[in-house]
């Protein structure tokens, strides 16, 4: 039974996980509702509001922590959350329908993704993160942005321009779009805020550390935006949203998410995020490239194939901790 002094944060922990899940939900709806009634193509509404909102919780929660001088947290939080988006997201997803891969823009998104994952490698490789080494990745992330709009106004009737035509209807009134979208960043900025203040004191409650925190609690945590939208365009079929959301989310976590972090706390990296998570991360996203460039199909049985790196994660995780 949990004493007085643990009881708090675990509710905070709680409270946290719904309100960024709640907001999270409410913010995308209102912006994506906003920016298509404002006459922005579906294409850019998609790929930055919809791919990169669902990012929103790790982004906070990250630059909380940072702000508190909790590297290591917010570190975990994006390196958890891309092997929480392969392995756990898209695992579920699959499972409850085969995801085939029709577009051509994610075709070149995988790439670009991967070279997301190394790019924040060598930032990280030397056990350190500047605040120009910050600064470049967020440009790093415009560059990424400025050259997939351009790239998706050249493929008009992709596939994924399309499914999202249907599930980003216009015709929203402006003011209750502009409402739930106010209403979902302050929600957002209080629960990421709640959720950090809970989880550091979890952690020194229990003698772990704040990187394991960030990469399993804290990732699982704000990946469950992610995963409500995959679920729910894998069940509408409409499986490259729903890749689309993870692969986007995953360049936003590296590029912009360690790239805001570092920008507001430059600071030393743990050694375990270089040389155990983020090579875990590498492997994980290269099994899916594979799969996916090879079947064309992410399968129910890839799915549980996915599930079970996720678990053998988290057990490595528990057996290399410190005793």
């Amino acid at each position: 039974m949990l004493n007085g002094s643990l009881a708090l944060p675990f509710v905070y922990v709680i409270a946290g996980f719904v309100g960024l899940a709640w907001s999270a939900d409410r913010f995308v709806a209102g912006s994506a509702a906003l920016a298509r009634s404002l006459g922005v193509s579906v294409l850019m509404v998609g790929i930055v509001i919809v791919g990169f909102g669902t990012s929103a919780p790790e982004l906070l929660v990250s630059a909380n922590a940072a702000w508190q001088g909790d590297s290591g947290l917010a570190v975990g939080n994006a390196l958890g959350s891309n092997i929480a988006n392969v392995a756990l997201v898209l695992g579920v997803a699959a499972m409850a329908a085969p995801l085939s891969i029709h577009s051509r823009i994610l075709w070149q998104e995988i790439p670009l993704c991967l070279v997301s994952m190394l790019v924040t490698g060598v930032v990280l490789y030397d056990l350190e993160i500047t605040r120009v080494e910050g600064v470049l990745l967020i440009c790093f992330l415009a560059l990424f942005l400025t050259a997939l709009v351009f790239r998706g106004h050249r493929e008009r009737w992709d596939r994924y321009s399309m499914e999202l035509e249907q599930a980003i209807p216009a015709g929203e009134p402006i003011g209750r779009a502009l409402v739930w979208t106010i209403v979902g960043l302050v929600v957002l900025l209080f629960s990421a805020k709640v959720l950090v203040e809970g989880a550091v004191s979890i952690a020194e409650a229990f003698h772990v550390s704040d990187l394991v925190i960030g990469l399993t609690v804290v990732a699982v945590g704000t990946s469950l935006p992610e995963a409500a939208a995959a679920l729910a365009s894998a069940r509408k079929n409409e499986p490259d949203i729903a890749i689309g959301n993870i692969l986007g989310s995953n360049t936003f976590n590296m590029f912009g998410v360690v790239g805001v972090a570092g920008t507001i706390d430059p600071s030393a990296v743990d050694a375990a995020a270089v040389h155990r998570d983020w090579p875990v991360m590498i492997g994980i996203f290269m099994v899916f490239a594979v799969l996916a460039w090879s079947r064309r199909t992410i399968s129910r049985l890839h799915g549980a194939i996915f599930l079970c790196l996720y678990a053998a994660y988290l057990a490595f995780l528990a057996l290399s901790a410190p005793a």
